[in-house]
């Protein structure tokens, strides 16, 4: 495994990840750091008793924005319109809650304060954004993660209601699509998004795509993002 030096943002070539995917420790977790491994399709993950540890794993798990499954029960609470949705109106609620709140089977959670910190900065900048599930005045859920050109990079979700982060996510997706998209990285396995559509692919593919559409040019999601879009 290699160390990142404090005063470079160079990585390794993600070849030499290990067959789990980790590629190296160390370094800052500053806004550039991370843009920087993200241009070399690099991210983030660890704990709070860990070194920023950063990850390129083979096989990548995606989902095509074409691929997209929606379940006949989903299609029912997007047709009686149990959420309304936003873009970027609470990013800070959105990280937050996806840093709290309890998820089943795990111990603890991989937002350290430090990530919440510079997902936050990334967001001013223009890189991260969030959507939203409301019900009435109240976030029940979302979702973020970052986008260059036309690339989505999925971080975390969360809900407080049945169904919220699914409707925002499948909202995004079809939103994504429609704005051609190419691909949603969705980094690690879950059984969660594979139900969605999401599948594995090799990492040198992976690495293809975002070489030709995922260059460091922000998108204005807000601008693109019809919360109606989906057909139902």
């Amino acid at each position: 495994m290699y160390r990142l030096l404090p005063d470079s943002l160079q990585f390794p070539p993600v070849e030499l990840a290990d067959e789990n995917g980790l590629l190296a420790y160390g370094g800052d977790v500053s806004a550039e750091r991370v843009l920087a491994a993200y241009d070399q399709g690099i991210f983030p993950w660890f704990d709070e008793d860990s070194p920023p540890l950063w990850w390129s794993p083979d096989p990548r798990f995606v989902l095509f924005p074409e691929n997209l499954i929606v379940s006949k029960s989903m299609r029912q609470v997007l047709r009686r319109k149990q959420f309304t949705f936003t873009v970027n109106h609470a990013f800070e609620q959105v990280i937050a809650n996806c840093r709290h709140t309890p998820r089943r089977g795990q111990d603890g959670t991989w937002i350290t304060p430090e990530i919440q910190d510079v997902y936050c900065e990334l967001h001013r900048q223009g890189w991260a954004h969030s959507v939203e599930a409301w019900q009435g005045n109240t976030l029940v859920g979302g979702l973020y993660g970052l986008i260059y050109d036309r690339c989505f990079f999925g971080e975390s979700m969360f809900t407080h209601v049945s169904n919220a982060s699914k409707a925002a996510f499948i909202t995004l997706v079809a939103n994504l699509k429609r704005a051609e998209f190419v691909v949603i990285d969705c980094q690690v396995y879950t059984e969660h998004l594979e139900s969605l559509g999401a599948q594995m692919i090799p990492r040198r593919m992976f690495q293809q795509l975002i070489k030709y559409y995922g260059r460091r040019i922000r998108v204005d999601l807000a601008a693109i993002f019809d919360p109606l879009c989906y057909q139902i």
